[in-house]
Order: C-alpha cells, then sequence, then structure tokens
C-alpha cells in the first residue's frame, strides 16, 4: 500500500500510532537541545550562565517562528493537495519554502544581529548576564540558516508521509549535539560558546540529511530548480495557513520577554533562570503533544481533502486522548518530582528553592493543555488559519500577557508563574466551545455529501 493509501484507507488508530510514535520520538529527542545546553552550562559553566540562555531565548523563538510560518504553512498545504490528488502542486509548494526558509531567515538574522546589544537588554539582560547571553546567540544567529531549514523542510517528509525519516532527521542532530556539548565545553574548556557551537553544528546536520532527501529516490515530492520559481498565490496560501503557528511563536517571544522582565523585578537573575529550566522540562511535556499533532496533521489534512470527514473526526478524537493522556503524565511528574528535576541542572540551592515554587505553579493546568494544543492546530490541518490563529493567541497572547502584568502586582513572584496556568484554562474553554461548532458544521456537510451521492 502506497503513502497516499494508507492516509486514505489504513485503520485511523494504526496510522495515528504509525506517524505519531516517530514523530514523538523526534520530538522528544528535539527538546535535548535546550535540555542538553542548559545541564552542560548549568553545572559546566555557571548558573548565571542559564540566566542569560534565558535572556537570549526570544531570538530563538522568534526564529522558530519564522521558520513555522514557512513550513507548517507549506506542510499543512501539501497534506491537502496530496489528498486532492495534486502532487504537481505539492511539488511547487515545497520549492517555494525551500526559497522562502532562506529569505526569511537572512533577513530576521542580519537584522537581529545588528541590533543584538539593545535586544539583549530589553529581553532581560543585567550586567552579570549580558555577556553569556551575547556570546551565546550571536554563534547561534550565524548558524540560524541550518536551524530553520531543518526544521521547516522536515516537517514536509512527515507530510507525504514519511515519519520515520522525519524522526531520523531530529535524531541525527540531537545526538550529535549531546555528544559535542561536553566535548566543546569541558574538554576545549569553550564555556558557553562551545554549547552554542555544538547546537549550530547539530543542526547544519539536520539540514544536510534533509536536503539530500528530497533530492533523492526516497521522497514523494523533489526539491528541483523547476519548483522554486514564486508565485504570489503559492506564497500567500504558505502565509496565510503558517500565519497561526507563526502568531503563537512569535508572541512567546513577546511573553517571553515579559516573563524576564518581571522576573527580574520580583526574583532576580536566579529566577530568570529558573523560568529557563521549567520551560526546558515544559517542552519534554509538550513535545510529546507537539509529536501526536505532528502526526495526526497529514492524517487529518489528506481525509478532508477527500472529504472522508468521519476519519477527520476519529483522527482528532485519539490524537486529543493520546495528548491529553501525556499531559496529565507531566502534570504528576513535575507535582511529586520538582527537586530531583532541578538538581539534574545545577546544585545551587538558591535556584532550586526559587525553581520548586515556579515549575509547581507554572504547570499546575497542564492536563487541559494537550486538548487546546491539538485542537487549535486541528483548524491549521484543515485549512482554517483564522480560527488557529485565534485559538492559538488566546492561550499564548489574549489572556497571557494581561495576566503576566497584573498578577504580579498582587502576588508578587508567585503571580508571575501563576499566569500561565490561568490563560491554560480560559483558552481551553474557548477552542472546546468552538470546537464543537465546526464539528456540528462537519456533520452537516456530510448529511448533504451522502445525500447528493
Amino acid at each position: 500500500m502506497d503513502r497516499q493509501e494508507q492516509l486514505k484507507n489504513e485503520k485511523i488508530s494504526k496510522l495515528l500510532f504509525k506517524f505519531s510514535l516517530p514523530a514523538i520520538i523526534g520530538m522528544l529527542v528535539n527538546a535535548l537541545y535546550n535540555i542538553v545546553d542548559r545541564i552542560f552550562i548549568g553545572r559546566g559553566v555557571d548558573p548565571l550562565a542559564l540566566t542569560g540562555i534565558g535572556v537570549a531565548f526570544p531570538f530563538m523563538t522568534i526564529l522558530m517562528a519564522f521558520s513555522m510560518l514557512v513550513g507548517i504553512g507549506s506542510t499543512s498545504l501539501i497534506s491537502i493537495r496530496l489528498g486532492e490528488d495534486k502532487q504537481e502542486e505539492a511539488n511547487h509548494i515545497l520549492g517555494h519554502a525551500f526559497i522562502l526558509l532562506i529569505v526569511v531567515t537572512v533577513i530576521v538574522t542580519t537584522l537581529a544581529l545588528i541590533f543584538c546589544d539593545p535586544l539583549l537588554q530589553l529581553f532581560g539582560a543585567s550586567e552579570e548576564t549580558f555577556v553569556y547571553a551575547k556570546d551565546y546567540i550571536t554563534i547561534i544567529l550565524w548558524g540560524a540558516l541550518g536551524n530553520t531549514l531543518g526544521f521547516g523542510l522536515n516537517n514536509i517528509i512527515r507530510a507525504e508521509g514519511n515519519p520515520k525519516a522525519a524522526m531520523l532527521t531530529m535524531l541525527l542532530g540531537a545526538v550529535l549535539n549531546t555528544i559535542l556539548d561536553p566535548i566543546f565545553i569541558y574538554v576545549f574548556k569553550m564555556g558557553i560558546k562551545g554549547a552554542a557551537y555544538a547546537t549550530i553544528i547539530s543542526q547544519l546536520a539536520n539540514t544536510i540529511y534533509v536536503l539530500w532527501y528530497f533530492t533523492s529516490s526516497r521522497s514523494l515530492l523533489k526539491l528541483k530548480a523547476q519548483y522554486m520559481k514564486l508565485s504570489k498565490k503559492i506564497v500567500l496560501n504558505i502565509f496565510s495557513i503558517g500565519m497561526a503557528p507563526f502568531a503563537v511563536q512569535l508572541a512567546a517571544s513577546v511573553v517571553n520577554t515579559l516573563f524576564n522582565r518581571s522576573l527580574k523585578i520580583y526574583g532576580g537573575d536566579l529566577a530568570i533562570g529558573a523560568m529557563g529550566v521549567i520551560m526546558s522540562v515544559s517542552m519534554i511535556f509538550l513535545m510529546p503533544i507537539f509529536g501526536i499533532n505532528q502526526g495526526v496533521q497529514p492524517i487529518i489534512g489528506f481525509n478532508y481533502g477527500a472529504k472522508q470527514y468521519d476519519r477527520v473526526k476519529h483522527a482528532l478524537k485519539l490524537a486529543i486522548i493520546a495528548a491529553t493522556a501525556f499531559s496529565t503524565l507531566g502534570f504528576l511528574v513535575v507535582q511529586f518530582f520538582p527537586q530531583v528535576i532541578l538538581r539534574i541542572f545545577t546544585s545551587n540551592e538558591d535556584f532550586i528553592v526559587i525553581g520548586i515554587s515556579g515549575i509547581r505553579i507554572f504547570e499546575s493546568m497542564l492536563p487541559v493543555v494537550g486538548f487546546q494544543i491539538i485542537s487549535s492546530n486541528y483548524f491549521q490541518a484543515i485549512g482554517r488559519a483564522k480560527t488557529a490563529i485565534l485559538l492559538s493567541l488566546s492561550r499564548q497572547v489574549f489572556v497571557l500577557i494581561p495576566m503576566i502584568l497584573i498578577l504580579p502586582i498582587f502576588f508578587q513572584l508567585p503571580g508571575v508563574w501563576l499566569a500561565t496556568p490561568v490563560s491554560d484554562v480560559i483558552a481551553a474553554i474557548l477552542t472546546g466551545y468552538v470546537l464543537i461548532l465546526n464539528l456540528k458544521h462537519l456533520d452537516d456537510t456530510a448529511k448533504i455529501q451522502t445525500i447528493l451521492e
């Protein structure tokens, strides 16, 4: 059975497992980029170096935002076109993704390098942490193209029905990063710069593998010059669908900046470092959800394009159940073993005391996050870009930013941690309401389709 036949006819539970498991493994391993860097930096450099990475993190979320704008926008569009049996159009979208990723990365990194110093101060750098942040992010920015190309095109590998190859891409980079970090930090005594070099070399290896894949016989889609002549219509379609994850990631950089500034006021540099660790730990628990999201996306997109709405709903239901199970497990681990988690990164007692309170409050509503993420991205998978943007931003912007600004006034440092769970609950309620309305409309469409047939 070829890949398109699998998406159309194979049992949904089997398909979801087949597509999500490699994605989950790949995403978990990909999370090691931040985890491994922070472990080796926290133990091999200085706890304040962890704060330096936390201060530099908005730069990385901005890069990821533009990578998602093109990569995920292209992925959703390709899934729908393959479902409509329009492979030639899918090839053109891949070519557009390649060119657009290069263009936006060059523009963004150039601007970031020019305005690096004032941006670091805006993001919350102090006199003690500025040097660490500057050393780290300058190297990351010079190697950014390896990150954005590898990540953006990797999503398309999964969209064409080859999740194992997509997983291998992320495994390659993460394993290489884990090997290079201790060599550069401990053996070559390069400090935080060593962690940055390990990261960009690993991401470059990702990109080389992805480019080889799309020019080899393994790929259904082909990366060829004939597909790289930009069309305004395709560019706008990619940006339209990719706008939801782009907006969420861009908002994440704003949120991260606001968090850093509030943490600096109410908890100092160590609180910023603790937030960086908490974010990394959160990614470990969220990556399986993102993996399920990536696994279910081509299933939903293809079957929606093929007008097989029962399969769309079944895939969505199974994805929500699996994501909720993972998020609940993460909640239990954080609540019962916070000290064990934090001691992996540092032995600094002041850091650990701040982190224990922070991680427990910050992750207190984690069980509802799986549902919200899968449901909001369902709209992206079916090409409903505006709805996806609204629901995605409801969690990251419309509620979270006001909470970051208001709650610390009344509760000081605990108020900073509390902003996230409050936004998680409100966003989940809104998403549930919109999803119910959409599924009812989908049922009505299916009934009309049956009558017409």
